[in-house]
């Protein structure tokens, strides 16, 4: 099959899935085409899909990513000892893993084609991965705490893991101490992961800020201060990427990083 012929085979699949579907009709244009495809991945309940399924996914998702240009760390230039600033689309990222925000239910954003980070990593890393966090919040028997994190495969991303952390939301006007503690804890539980599963590199969203509300500025500000603590106290040589991709995040970022380059 064509990349088109694999993108109409799978939404045929999806639709088949379900009769109410039934009148739903394919659109002419690939770009709706995708959108229809990405919709019905993302609303797709937590359920097993075949061997044909699978393997003409991957290979469509790993095309699209290849099609959009991957950036591997090894290209990247350090902003300070150990510390990455990268502007960029984060499925597009190769490390070792990058870092999901997600939300407490753990399995991805129902929402269809939603712009947060949660829907993209999950759209882009195959319905593999809902069902992989899914057995993980089975076992689990109850709701991601705030401030933790959990581990799955990367699938069809070009990181070989994700981390999946859910950050604190803000209801006030300004972060709480409280909201403060926790959004260091994802930062924190993130890193002790990757190095309790010996991985070399990992790459942080801009965590809470956007849909959750945490102040950037103020978010990033935690972000690098953390990441600097833990990689002093702990003796870590974990290559830690912050991946923005507001231009606002980017600014702030780059006045932050001032303070931790060495002379």
């Amino acid at each position: 099959m064509t990349h088109d012929e694999e993108r109409v085979w799978l939404i045929r699949y999806l639709l088949d899935e379900n009769p109410e579907y039934a009148g739903i009709t394919i659109p002419d244009d690939n770009r709706n085409q995708w959108n229809l495809l990405r919709s019905l991945m993302n609303i797709r309940e937590v359920r097993p899909a075949s061997e044909a399924f699978l393997s003409v996914q991957n290979e469509f998702l790993q095309e699209e990513i290849r099609r959009k240009g991957i950036t591997d760390i090894a290209s990247l230039s350090p902003a300070a000892d150990g510390i990455y600033l990268w502007q960029g689309d984060i499925t597009a990222l190769c490390c070792d893993a990058i870092v999901n925000a997600a939300n407490s239910g753990m399995t991805g954003c129902y929402v269809p084609c939603h712009g947060c980070i949660d829907n993209a990593i999950h759209t882009y890393a195959g319905i593999q991965l809902r069902l992989e966090c899914a057995e993980i919040m089975e076992r689990q028997g109850h709701a991601e705490a705030t401030g933790g994190a959990k581990i799955t495969k990367g699938w069809n991303l070009p990181s070989s893991f994700v981390l999946h952390t859910v950050g604190p939301v803000v209801h006030t006007a300004e972060p709480t101490e409280r909201d403060k503690t926790l959004l260091a804890s994802c930062y924190r539980s993130c890193l002790a992961l990757a190095d309790e599963c010996g991985l070399g590199s990992i790459a942080f969203c801009c965590i809470s800020t956007g849909e959750f509300h945490f102040p950037n500025a103020s978010a990033a500000e935690i972000a690098l201060d953390t990441v600097a603590k833990y990689r002093e106290e702990t003796g870590s040589h974990i290559s830690v990427v912050f991946d923005v991709f507001k231009d606002e995040d980017k600014r702030i970022y780059e006045r932050l990083l001032g303070k931790y380059r060495k002379a």
